[in-house]
């Protein structure tokens, strides 16, 4: 693995930005994680495509990450690339018909849906409040227990190292329960997402309504990286956690939220190690108590 040479020729590219040993607990909304041997920001399509080529002729394992807000990175951390994207990426861009966006990767979701909700457009009330990018949300299919922005999805444009830029239509992509199709090894760049009209005073009051309710159920402000486990078949993953008395359950820094069972939050020093313990005993008490394997929602890093 030639981290060196990378580094060396990296270090030299525009629009890069290179650094070694980033701490990715500064990058994980778990505030947790060891070191990147190489965090990388690629401020233009360009930047990225030389990126990648340096990384796939250096073979050097690479991951792309965006807010890192669905991420448990290890104590370790992580013995490659940490690709994020910078200005390029973070751009909107509606059309002539006033109903549809497209958003790069890199872009904010909570910014998208303010910026759609002064132009009077719905569709996206189910994400406020749900951190992270645009790119992270359309591959996980990100949303609520309902709603998934994949439903609002035209079309995705990605990009696959050693190959090039390739478009996908809304029919081309499976779109499942927090998951997609969109192969692993490919970078998505952008996503067009349709709208349709409706007054601003409803979708503000729609939005209202669900933050509040967020607030109300979710350990809103706590260092957390969200749902820890999908909810199974006609079943709340949180309810069965609840229902095993969990809640409060803690390893280390790491508790099984009082606000919300399917939650594990950071308590201020909380390790990964910490984290995966909770979740092992977690997972063994609930298909214990009700024969059922959850499953994990979070992704890992560098384990």
């Amino acid at each position: 693995m030639g981290l060196f040479n990378a580094t060396y020729r990296l270090s030299e590219q525009i629009d890069t930005d290179v650094v070694e040993g980033e701490r990715l607990a500064r990058h994980t909304s778990y505030r947790i994680g060891g070191p990147a041997a190489l965090y990388i920001t690629c401020h233009s399509y360009h930047a990225l495509r030389r990126t990648m080529e340096v990384l796939l002729r250096e073979e050097v394992p690479w991951v792309v990450l965006g807010k890192g807000s669905n991420v448990l990175v290890s104590d370790g951390g992580y013995d490659g690339a940490v690709v994020t994207l910078g200005r390029e990426f973070s751009r909107f861009a509606f059309a002539e018909d006033g109903l549809t966006v497209t958003a790069g990767a890199g872009a904010m979701l909570p910014r998208l849906v303010n910026e759609v909700y002064t132009r009077s457009l719905s569709g996206l009330e189910f994400a406020v409040g749900i951190p992270g990018t645009v790119g992270g949300a359309v591959s996980m299919n990100a949303g609520s227990a309902t709603e998934w922005i994949g439903a609002l999805v035209r079309d995705v444009v990605t990009y696959k190292p050693g190959e090039g830029i390739r478009h996908y239509a809304h029919d081309d992509i499976a779109w499942s329960y927090r998951t997609t199709s969109l192969p692993h090894d490919e970078v998505v760049l952008e996503a067009t997402i349709e709208l349709a009209p409706a007054p601003k005073a409803d979708i503000r009051e729609r939005m209202e309504r669900l933050l509040t309710r967020r607030r109300r159920t979710q350990p809103i402000g706590s260092a957390t990286c969200g749902s820890i486990f999908k909810n199974p078949p006609d079943a709340r993953a949180g309810a069965l956690i609840e229902g095993c008395g969990l809640k409060g359950f803690s390893v280390g820094g790491a508790e099984v939220s009082s606000v919300h069972a399917n939650f594990i939050v950071n308590k201020g020093t909380a390790r990964a190690q910490d984290v995966l313990e909770v979740i092992r005993h977690v997972h063994g008490k609930v298909k214990e108590a009700h024969g059922i394997e959850l499953q994990t929602e979070v992704k890992f890093l560098g384990f």
